[in-house]
């Protein structure tokens, strides 16, 4: 499961830890590192409130998918994450 973090996302955003990219492809060849995608699939690390008159609809610990350019990148105790609001995620798997 995701650990936590000592930072509180405000509003509508929300933390997420992507996932990693792909190492193979589904026919066993190994993709080099200039060609990997950026992962498009994570988990919630935590969530902000909400806007006043519209609550949160994802908790930490929902494996999300989000746009391929969305979020802000940080790094926050040697890990990489994803600042975003909620409206840049499309779907909860």
């Amino acid at each position: 499961m995701a650990k936590n973090v000592n930072i509180t996302p405000l509003h509508d955003r929300v933390i997420v830890k992507p996932a990693a990219a792909e190492e193979k492809t589904a026919g066993g060849i190994i993709i080099p590192d200039t060609a990997k995608e950026k992962p498009q699939r994570g988990i919630v690390i935590a969530a902000g409130p909400g806007k006043k008159d519209e609550p949160m609809t994802v908790k930490s610990g929902d494996t999300i998918l989000y746009g391929k350019y969305a979020g802000t990148e940080v790094s926050l105790e040697g890990e990489d994450y994803l600042i975003m609001r909620e409206s840049d995620i499309l779907a909860v798997v």
